[in-house]
């Protein structure tokens, strides 16, 4: 499930970040989401600080599933407020494998909700991020580096902003890094 950047900045799930991930996960195979939380397009109701649209996210996540019985495991990806989002979720679903967190707000919103963690993942962040503080994402990684049974990691887009304007290709190019080393058959984690 893809989830997208804050509503209030003009996060839709047409985001051109929230699309790529779409796309990527769609060419592995994956059964993929991506959906408007509430009050965003054409969806009902209006912005609720995260409370509402974690609910959005799991009500998804539930539909999608009941598409997908035979799924063995569920990926989150989110950009922005869609990575707070998805890395609450994925606190409450046990069945969550891992996760891509592309730019998670770490200077706007408490993660003190991952402890413990529960899932290994990957956390992107532009170095010349003017929205979300590099300082406090790498406070964050390093906090979730200290937990057992679970991998961090961490990779930083040099000259990347917040939206990875001219960057998308390194971006993407992280994103699919990391899901080739996940998916390989042979990868230590599980």
């Amino acid at each position: 499930m893809i989830l997208h950047p804050h509503p209030q900045a003009g996060g839709t799930m047409n985001d051109r970040i929230t699309q790529q991930l779409y796309k990527t996960f769609v060419a592995r195979g994956f059964g993929v989401l991506r959906f408007n939380f509430r009050g965003v397009g054409r969806s009902e109701g209006e912005f609720d600080n995260g409370i509402g649209e974690l609910s959005d996210a799991a009500s998804a996540l539930d539909w999608v599933q009941s598409f997908h019985p035979e799924a063995s495991t569920t990926w989150i990806a989110g950009f922005s407020f869609g990575a707070w989002i998805g890395m609450q979720l994925l606190m409450r679903r046990p069945e969550i494998r891992g996760f891509i967190s592309v730019a998670p707000p770490a200077n706007m919103y408490d993660f003190s909700f991952l402890a413990p963690c529960p899932s290994s993942g990957i956390i992107i962040q532009g170095v010349n991020d003017e929205v979300v503080t590099p300082n406090a994402v790498q406070k964050l990684v390093d906090k979730l580096r200290t937990q057992r049974h679970i991998t961090i990691n961490h990779d930083e887009i040099p000259r990347a902003n917040h939206f990875f304007e001219n960057e998308m290709e390194l971006l993407m190019a992280s994103v699919n890094g990391y899901l080739d080393f996940r998916l390989d058959p042979n990868c230590p984690i599980k």
